[in-house]
């Protein structure tokens, strides 16, 4: 054991990074001008083990980061994005791999009159994600060191609001890091730290919300409602596998359904449809420590109106507030195509 005296713990990072924009979908080609770049700097705050899924981490580092991207093309311009971030490491500490999640501010959405080529943002704020995987040496001279690698970062607004083709950027990056962590610190290691954990199965409810909107630009926002209930069993420490059913109140689609009997009187299908679905799901959920990942695959198995597919996927963050009450924020999507950024409040019991 060591002190944990007030000291600093703490390392700066600057990077600048360059790339292409992904061609993930081709309704965006005439978005593809040139080589987006942009900057990054991160706050980051190490740790040494102190508590237990620091030391079953190998020691991650979490902060905050900002960074700047201008898209290399005046129809899509620029964005501006403040995230939370953690950082894994492998390799004796040599490869850093980076999982950063916040919001974005595009400086030039989609207007009809100012802007209609945008068809990649339908609104200024935007959720935002990145990834960065880089080869990290610290102290190279004095307090400072580098890392360099290959970033993915991802701009959408979970179609809150049409159109929503996000945009996707694949960077080289190159960086100085500035140490101001104390050097003599140690990590602290526990000999059971991986011993073999399991528990009951345990029983979820979940309410989720938000608003978004279908693909016509210029129709309204409307809300929606989704309850879930699910078991899930923990495997270990890390992780527990997930089955479970929810309901969807999707008011966007019953005025699809609406709007697709007016414009399209002669399509042969049923006006009247049920816009309510019933999804059944599997998914998994990684624990870290009070935060956890959610990824989840369903199929719908109540599907009386034909939108999109029937396979979906949700994937987002969970955080526990309060012993076994939990918050998350996830992204539901058919594929590539994002149809609402969620938000939710659970209970596990």
């Amino acid at each position: 054991m060591f002190s944990q005296e007030k000291q600093n713990d703490y390392f700066f990072d600057v990077n600048y990074f360059r790339g292409n924009i992904a061609l993930h979908n081709p309704t965006i080609l005439h978005l593809i001008k040139g080589r987006p770049q942009g900057g990054i700097i991160g706050w980051n705050k190490k740790t040494y083990g102190t508590k237990a899924w620091q030391q079953r981490y190998n020691y991650p580092d979490y902060g905050v980061s900002l960074s700047f991207q201008d898209y290399a093309n005046p129809v899509l311009g620029a964005s501006y994005a403040l995230h939370g971030h953690v950082n894994f490491y492998f390799l004796k500490r040599h490869l850093m791999f980076r999982v950063a999640q916040g919001f974005s501010y595009s400086t030039n959405p989609y207007d009809k009159e100012d802007n209609p080529k945008n068809n990649a943002f339908g609104s200024d704020i935007l959720s935002s994600t990145y990834l960065m995987l880089n080869y990290k040496k610290d102290n190279v001279f004095k307090q400072f060191g580098f890392q360099t690698g290959l970033m993915l970062m991802h701009n959408s607004n979970g179609n809150t609001k049409a159109p929503n083709t996000s945009i996707n950027t694949v960077n080289f990056n190159f960086g100085m890091t500035y140490d101001l962590s104390s050097p003599d610190k140690k990590y602290i290691e526990s000999k059971d730290i991986n011993s073999k954990f399991t528990e009951s199965i345990k029983y979820n409810l979940v309410f989720r919300g938000g608003v978004n909107q279908n693909d016509l630009v210029g129709n309204s926002q409307f809300p929606f409602y989704i309850f879930s209930a699910y078991a899930d069993k923990r495997l270990s420490y890390k992780s527990a596998l997930q089955f479970g059913a929810e309901v969807f109140f999707s008011n966007f689609l019953k005025n699809h359904i609406r709007y697709r009997s007016i414009a399209f009187p002669d399509q042969d299908f049923d006006p009247d449809a049920d816009f309510k679905r019933v999804g059944i799901f599997i998914g998994h959920e990684l624990f870290v420590s009070k935060i956890s990942v959610i990824t989840q695959l369903g199929y719908y198995a109540y599907y009386p109106y034909p939108f999109e597919n029937r396979v979906y996927l949700r994937a987002g963050l969970k955080y526990y507030f309060y012993k076994n009450w939990f918050g998350t924020f996830t992204v539901k999507s058919h594929g590539a195509a994002a149809e609402a950024a969620e938000f939710a409040i659970g209970i596990r019991l």
